[in-house]
């Protein structure tokens, strides 16, 4: 589960229902947003629910209204925004064998229990104002606190439900939460490779506005779906196949299906276009590394670069 922004128009119906984002300065975006909250399947990349609306709307609420749809046996990868125990909790007393795993943020307070200072049971307390928002929520709640090192060597601190330490070893949870950045993927499928990068959405009304996000979802999950019975035909993971392939693919069968009638039987159609689906790879570069690395700040002011004299 992550959080999204999108674009839109800058109309005054866009604007007056979206809003936008506001700076310390006083001023105001140029265009309108949308604040979604996703709930994405990692294996399969398929877009499982969503709820967007107002940009000054929390992500938290957002995600709150997601949780009905979070199936059992499962386990849902957070980002530390939504480190909150309305959360994590609702999420695993709301139905059985339902598990989080999140990263502590550096003033996360807990007291703990049992364990050692790299795999800990600990103990933290439900604030009042969160009690007195949801009374169901209990004084204390545990987790499972497994101390790690990232790749930059920086130390985390993943929280987790998971807490039979025999069958889930630190390891395997460690490389769990390191597939969540697999959701940006999905985020730029959806952004830059169906929507071609555009700036803002098309439509200037909001109506439109929610027509076009649900209409993009859909197709989305449509192509991604068609990925899927098609690496399960072929032995494959569904991400062993290239997107950007899939949907120029897909796009190609459905304008011949529109223009020869003897091309659009179904049946043979879609057989047809698994087969080809098999044959997209996903070109990955293992000797590529590209580390995430914090953008250095743009300068207020045109740099110059002055001559000098070579003696």
């Amino acid at each position: 589960m992550d959080g999204t922004t999108l674009h839109t128009p800058d109309s005054p119906a866009n604007r007056e229902h979206f809003g936008a984002q506001g700076y310390a300065s006083g001023k105001v975006a140029s265009y309108p947003q949308v604040r979604a909250v996703t709930l994405t399947a990692i294996p399969t990349h398929l877009v499982a629910d969503i709820n967007f609306g107002r940009y000054d709307t929390n992500e938290m609420v957002y995600a709150k209204s997601l949780l009905p749809q979070i199936p059992e046996d499962s386990l849902t990868v957070f980002d530390k925004g939504f480190l909150a125990a309305e959360i994590l909790c609702g999420l695993t007393m709301g139905a059985r064998n339902r598990h989080f795993l999140i990263p502590a943020k550096s003033n996360t307070c807990w007291e703990v229990i049992s364990g050692t200072a790299d795999d800990a049971t600990v103990r933290m307390r439900v604030s009042p104002q969160a009690r007195k928002k949801c009374p169901a929520l209990p004084e204390f709640w545990d987790a499972r606190a497994i101390r790690t090192i990232d790749a930059r060597g920086r130390e985390r601190v993943l929280l987790t439900s998971l807490g039979d330490r025999r069958r889930f070893k630190p390891a395997d949870i460690v490389a769990c939460y390191e597939r969540r950045w697999q959701i940006e993927t999905s985020y730029r499928e959806l952004k830059q490779s169906m929507l071609g990068s555009e700036l803002t959405l098309r439509s200037r009304t909001v109506e439109g506005v929610y027509q076009e996000i649900w209409g993009a979802l859909i197709a989305y999950n449509l192509i991604r779906r068609e990925i899927a019975c098609a690496a399960c035909e072929a032995k494959l993971a569904p991400t062993d196949i290239s997107f950007v392939h899939a949907l120029h693919t897909i796009q190609h069968e459905m304008m011949w299906a529109a223009l020869s009638p003897a091309y659009a039987k179904l049946p043979a159609c879609l057989q047809r276009l698994r087969e080809r689906l098999k044959s997209l790879p996903n070109e990955k570069r293992p000797e590529r590394a590209c580390d995430r690395v914090v953008k250095s700040r743009p300068k207020r002011y045109t740099v110059r670069y002055l001559k000098k004299n070579l003696n």
